[in-house]
């Protein structure tokens, strides 16, 4: 049969319920967020096709989807296959394209009745809005994707799910179990393997909700909650300042040797995509543009006195010129990285006492090229389509619960395309975007945007650019999306 003939036919058997637990079945490889759009099988077949998943000449995915689903007819009738075929391919190691995770959440939804459908509400009525609980169409299946988003349910953190299912049916307590059993098995068998998946998070830091805890300890034995990791639950999680400095106009006027201090032509590409970004992640974003020195003091003064008892974290994103341990003001005078940093410690701004402290710089810290980037420097005129924002004493205080992002490592430019943005922030905000939803945490994170950016080179001087993270954080932190 013609392919996409074949498609049509396909999806026309498929009632709702059905589309869903293919939906689900697929998130790990579409993001929940592209899914939320999908609501005809066809549209489904289509986005697996742009992710390479399905096409004419390979059918594997969609056979195991409707194997998994068991629509053993489908299989028969228009992709010439069967469940003792699909058996017999799926015992082949790493064959399966879904996850065994998924697969056991979605034999878990299979097995559950209404009843326990609904005391699997009634126990998470503290973690998950209401309005996605006393939905009557909701699903587990709903369910679990609502405890991805918060968290609460991710390949290495089973355990708040575990504790449910003892109390509302304890064969579906056997199923993970079993599920567990069988993961610890096949990655025995892996672990000789160098492609083997690496996993950026382990269980016990997702022991985060006291909540959950709280609303089955009368029926559950009393189990220490982990503190590894930090809580973010308030909303606004805090405040995200970004200072944007542009214009150095009156540097090159005031300060002959700073003469040649270009203005930082794309960094408003910057300041739009960290908004977005911090906005996504439910921080209250506050812009300050072409700051003096001292006006940056002033504003990082008056946060200090705020009081964030109410908040979860602080982030403070500076874009502009720099050098070994300073950022410029658009006055051309310089402001020292440590003592800005240095506003928030514990003694000098108690209410975020044990809370993370966040700042990302995007600035050169010296005027070097790391070899192996067509570019201006922040600190002297070259001809190119590339900038440089030419930061290291220590930059943070000795205490715990801060974390800086430097664009850069000591000595070295960093890059920025006019037309585009530097390349750190734009990294940055991208990996914020499509990992925080993931579970991942910042560190982690951070660990990928050094991989993408150290990928990257200016074909004209040969130059590299590698950020560099420092941080005094005591646990994992999480951005979660909602």
């Amino acid at each position: 049969m013609d392919f996409r003939n074949c498609l049509y036919k396909i999806a026309e058997c498929l009632v709702s319920d059905e589309l869903a637990a293919l939906k689900f079945l697929c998130l790990d490889h579409i993001a929940h967020k592209k899914q939320e759009p999908i609501n005809d099988a066809l549209v489904l077949f289509e986005v697996l096709q742009e992710k390479g998943l399905l096409e004419e000449g390979n059918l594997s995915f969609l056979k195991e989807l409707l194997f998994l689903i068991k629509r053993l007819d489908l299989l028969a009738n228009f992709l010439n296959s069967s469940k003792e075929e699909m058996v017999r391919e799926l015992q082949v190691l790493d064959k399966a394209q879904v996850s065994p995770y998924r697969v056991m959440l979605f034999q878990l939804s299979e097995d559950v009745s209404t009843m326990e459908l609904k005391s699997f509400k009634f126990f998470l009525n503290k973690e998950i809005p209401k309005c996605k609980l006393n939905d009557d169409n909701s699903s587990l299946l709903d369910i679990f994707v609502e405890m991805e988003k918060r968290l609460l349910l991710t390949e290495n953190n089973l355990d708040i799910l575990k504790l449910i299912c003892e109390q509302v049916n304890k064969s579906l307590l056997e199923k993970i179990e079993g599920y567990e059993n069988s993961s610890r098995e096949r990655r025995m068998s892996l672990e000789a393997r160098t492609d083997s998946p690496v996993s950026f998070l382990d269980g016990e830091s997702h022991f985060r909700m006291q909540e959950m805890w709280d609303s089955l300890q009368e029926q559950c034995s009393h189990s220490q909650v982990s503190d590894r990791i930090y809580q973010m639950k308030s909303k606004p999680r805090g405040y995200c300042l970004i200072f944007n400095n542009n214009d150095f106009s009156k540097a090159r006027k005031d300060i002959p040797k700073l003469h040649k201090m270009k203005d930082r032509k794309g960094t408003n590409y910057d300041e739009e995509a960290l908004t977005e970004t911090f906005k996504e992640l439910h921080f209250e974003v506050v812009p300050y543009r072409d700051c003096t020195a001292s006006k940056i003091h002033d504003v990082l003064g008056s946060y200090q006195s705020m009081d964030h008892k109410n908040k979860d974290c602080f982030v403070c994103c500076i874009l502009s010129h720099g050098d070994k341990g300073i950022i410029y003001g658009t006055d051309g005078k310089e402001a020292s990285i440590y003592e800005l940093t240095s506003y928030f410690t514990g003694s000098k701004c108690p209410s975020l006492a044990g809370k993370p402290k966040i700042f990302f710089i995007q600035a050169c810290q010296g005027d070097n090229y790391q070899k192996a980037v067509l570019v201006e420097t922040d600190l002297e005129e070259k001809d190119s389509f590339l900038d440089v924002d030419s930061s290291q004493k220590n930059y943070i205080p000795d205490e715990a619960d801060f974390l800086l992002g430097m664009a850069t490592v000591k000595n070295c430019v960093s890059y920025r395309d006019p037309t585009q943005g530097t390349w750190y922030i734009q990294s940055l905000c991208q990996s914020l975007r499509e990992r925080c939803p993931q579970g991942d945490d910042i560190l982690s994170i951070l660990t990928g945007v050094n991989y993408d950016v150290s990928n990257k080179d200016d074909r004209k001087n040969m130059g590299k650019q590698m950020p560099q993270p420092t941080f005094t954080l005591r646990k994992k932190l999480f951005f979660p999306p909602n």
